[in-house]
């Protein structure tokens, strides 16, 4: 068994001394044969995780906003066992290395993240499963790389995400609102505050970037372990309390008086180019692959945010099913997090989606 030259492979024995030793208070099973990876890039590298043989199936998995390859502990498990599933950590996330000192967290350079994980597996073809903003991600490189993309998953997600004027916040899950709140609706503004909006979106990004390379050589914050999980689940009301502690053991690094978060504070402030809903449904007639939407009754899709169902949602979905082939929609019980909370309300449609077609193989 190998892998191309470029990818660090360590086994189960050699995890214990790669990962931050977070793993020792908070020691939670995953099952299968799990490898560790790092790929090169001109800043550092990107880490990623993979579950099974090289030789099986490739699925890439992305994560979402802040969160980390960990996200698909629990789901991956249930899936079956002739596939290859590799999470990888966006930069600035879990264990990938930040982006270097002077520069934004771009939407498209998570895009070409998966392209050059994806060049260095020498992977020409396989699936792709994407959560929230991974979603989004998986969206657009399907759009941009059609040929490349065999399957799309996506976990409350509709593979994009067209953001109101002056929402620069990372797509998929704005920590820094209410969950389940209406995104403001674009209705009633005219052209003028439209622009006005979308550049003051602009400066706030620009100021805040200025603003953390000013607090860059402070030290980070050190915070119990409890204080740690307690402040991701405040910020995450969808997260269960085991759920927390699974992302954590990526998310936060072990230090002398306790933990320090992993993410770099610039992902906070997302550089996103927001695009309209026109342009998402002209992108997406350039998919493709086979697609399973799964949506949460209770996540941040909730009908009741009226205002966010009527500016992207019901046109999205609607574009899927009358412009692909191959569309499939699926609601299910729970929140923004089922795939980790209860994996199991998820598995078995993404079991029955993955087995429809087995010709895709993994070429490392």
């Amino acid at each position: 068994m190998r892998l191309h030259r470029h990818a660090k492979l360590y086994r189960l024995q050699e995890i214990e001394n790669e990962m931050p030793s977070l793993l020792k208070w908070s020691s939670l099973p995953v099952a299968g044969m799990v490898s560790e990876l790092k790929f090169p890039v001109p800043w550092g590298h990107i880490a990623a995780k993979a579950w099974g043989s090289p030789q099986g199936r490739p699925v890439l998995c992305l994560h979402g906003w802040l969160d980390n390859a960990n996200t698909f502990n629990r789901l991956i498990p249930l899936l079956p066992k002739d596939y290859y599933y590799m999470a990888m950590d966006f930069g600035g996330h879990g264990l990938s290395s930040h982006r270097p000192a002077g520069f934004p967290y771009h939407f498209l350079d998570y895009v070409s993240e998966i392209r050059r994980v994806t060049a260095a597996l020498k992977w020409s073809r396989f699936t792709l499963m994407g959560h929230s903003l991974g979603g989004s991600v998986a969206g657009m490189f399907s759009c941009i790389f059609p040929e490349m993309v065999d399957k799309l998953i996506l976990v409350e997600s509709y593979g994009f995400f067209p953001a109101p004027q002056g929402q620069d916040k990372g797509p998929g899950l704005g920590r820094q609102r209410k969950l389940n709140s209406p995104l403001p609706s674009r209705d009633g503004l005219s052209k003028s505050e439209e622009s006005d909006a979308w550049l003051n979106s602009k400066r706030k990004v620009i100021e805040r970037l200025l603003s953390l390379e000013e607090n860059k050589h402070q030290p980070p914050k050190i915070r119990s372990p409890q204080e740690a999980l307690q402040r991701l689940l405040q910020a995450n009301s969808h997260l269960t309390e085991e759920s927390g502690r699974i992302l954590l053991q990526r998310g936060a690094t072990e230090v002398p008086g306790g933990l320090v978060y992993n993410r770099d504070m610039r992902a906070l402030t997302h550089n996103h180019d927001s695009l309209t809903l026109e342009q998402c449904v002209s992108f997406l007639n350039k998919i493709q692959a086979s697609v399973l939407m799964i949506i949460a009754q209770d996540g941040i899709f909730n009908p009741e945010a009226e205002n966010m169902s009527q500016n992207f949602v019901k046109p999205l979905r609607e574009a899927f099913q009358s412009n692909l082939k191959h569309f499939q929609f699926a609601e299910v019980t729970g929140n923004h997090f089922v795939h980790l909370n209860e994996p199991e309300v998820v598995a078995g449609l993404i079991n029955i989606f993955l087995k429809r077609d087995q010709s895709s193989k993994a070429r490392l």
